[in-house]
């Protein structure tokens, strides 16, 4: 299993670099960022000192969607560091959550990612590409380019989508009965599509907050620190349940109940510990959807994750605890599975 760490881009800058270098050298193989315009700072240009200061570490966005930058643009960007550094990037791509309602628009519709997907990693790859009707390529890429382009879902009609086209899943949340419920709507989607369902990389992304014991005191501090994660997460359900109903036999119960008293979500809090729209998200939710506990804890939710198919655990590192998370995972969790 690979682990890979997710930051926001807050500044300075420098400490995101520093957190990745912290990172690869305790084993991480993938550093993600969330890509929110208005929110953070740019991604791209901190990818490029990351990449500069790493030597192996891939990075990429968790995610960008094809709304709030030219789809030619975003290409070039992933083609231009994998230039530079040696194909290492990850397009991952979404419907455009924060980065799309901040700025007064509408999440991106699935036809508009695929559209952008088969776009970008042509390009991003050296390919021809079709930009509504006029067809260009990159001159300058060299032989050998590659740009991977995994896609985030939740619902059915995404799973589908990602089975079918994506070269890689993003599932942000680690609940151990939605993983198995998910990734094989995407296997299953992959195999009827003609494809290998094997050659879908599996991400699941989630927080992780390592304690010391399993004591309640322990664990009440754990689920307070990661709790934002449930309103994230809810901010995509509470879309789902718009479009499919309450109870709807296309999105499982164990995703949409919780957001029941769910009230509002301002995006000035959003991914942060702390975040006061999230007092909804109970206890449960928390366990559930994140990874929280002494390390055996960690170790043995990441081992049935192993087992259900993923392929990548990414933490998201937004806590009181980002130096000491990293090196848990770096002398105790990742070691159990590379042994």
């Amino acid at each position: 299993m690979d682990f890979g760490l997710v930051l926001q881009t807050d500044p300075p800058a420098s400490r995101v670099v520093s957190l990745m270098k912290r990172a690869e050298r305790n084993g991480f193989r993938y550093g993600w960022t969330f890509d929110s315009a208005v929110l953070w700072q740019e991604p791209f240009v901190i990818y490029s000192q990351i990449l500069a200061n790493t030597r192996k570490l891939k990075v990429g966005p968790m995610v960008t969607n094809p709304g709030t930058r030219t789809w030619e643009v975003t290409a070039s960007t992933f083609a231009t560091l994998n230039d530079m550094f040696g194909n290492r990037t990850v397009c991952g791509i979404g419907r455009g959550d924060s980065a799309m309602r901040v700025a007064g628009r509408t999440p991106n519709t699935l036809a508009r990612i695929s559209e952008a997907m088969k776009v970008i990693r042509a390009l991003g790859r050296g390919e021809e590409a079709d930009l509504g009707g006029t067809r260009i390529r990159f001159p300058w890429i060299r032989e050998g380019a590659e740009l991977p382009v995994w896609m985030a879902a939740y619902g059915p009609k995404a799973l589908k989508m990602a089975g079918e086209e994506a070269d890689g899943f993003i599932l942000q949340l680690a609940d151990l009965y939605l993983t198995e419920y998910m990734v094989k709507a995407v296997k299953d989607a992959a195999a009827a599509a003609g494809r290998d369902p094997s050659e879908v990389t599996v991400c699941v992304a989630a927080p992780a907050y390592v304690t010391e014991d399993d004591s309640p005191e322990a664990l009440a501090h754990a689920r307070d620190q990661c709790r934002w994660f449930g309103g994230m997460v809810g901010n995509h359900v509470a879309d789902l349940v718009a479009r499919y109903g309450e109870h709807s036999a296309q999105v499982p119960g164990e995703l949409t109940d919780y957001i029941k008293t769910r009230q509002g979500y301002d995006y000035a809090h959003h991914g942060r510990s702390g975040n006061p729209d999230t007092a909804f998200v109970p206890d449960e939710i928390v366990d559930r959807f994140c990874v929280i506990g002494p390390v055996g804890r960690h170790i043995e939710k990441l081992t049935a994750l192993r087992a259900l198919g993923v392929d990548q655990f990414a933490v998201y590192d937004m806590h009181d605890a980002q130096e000491a998370t990293i090196d848990a995972y770096g002398t105790q969790v990742i070691p159990a599975f590379n042994a």
